[in-house]
């Protein structure tokens, strides 16, 4: 993954932000939109792009491009920083490749200890019972 390269194959657009904040808000475009087609990409190699879409293909549009938002700040500048920092994050989670998990056999000790401790248990739930007289 080239990261240098993946940024600058992003698109950036300045929207205005939702909620309150009355007279800024409705002034400027502080809420950056930003997009990502994974097919054109040219950042990354094609096993990286399968990865990629089987981790986060419910993410992408029809299209194949990965949308994402930012509006915390009140800032463009730092909304965009975010959301850069946002994105590189989501692509080194969803290229990181899970361990292998291996079998592994019960050693012998676990298994006396667990069917002495069944044993110990069950003495101890017939000993609750009435004593039978013989």
């Amino acid at each position: 993954m080239n990261k240098a390269q993946l940024i600058q194959e992003l698109n950036f657009k300045a929207v205005r932000s939702s909620g309150a904040g009355g007279q800024h808000v409705n002034k400027v475009s502080t809420k950056i939109d930003l997009s990502f087609s994974l097919k054109d990409s040219n950042g990354l190699t094609a096993t990286e792009k399968e990865r990629i879409y089987r981790k986060i293909g419910h993410r992408l549009t029809k299209d194949g491009v990965l949308q994402m938002q930012c509006d915390e700040t009140r800032s463009q500048h730092r909304n965009k920083e975010l959301a850069i920092a946002r994105f590189l994050t989501l692509m080194e989670d969803a290229l990181k490749v899970k361990k292998k998990r291996r079998k592994t056999k019960p050693s012998r000790s676990s298994i006396e200890k667990r069917l002495k401790q069944k044993k110990k248990n069950a003495q101890k739930k017939t000993n609750r019972g009435k004593p039978q007289i013989d």
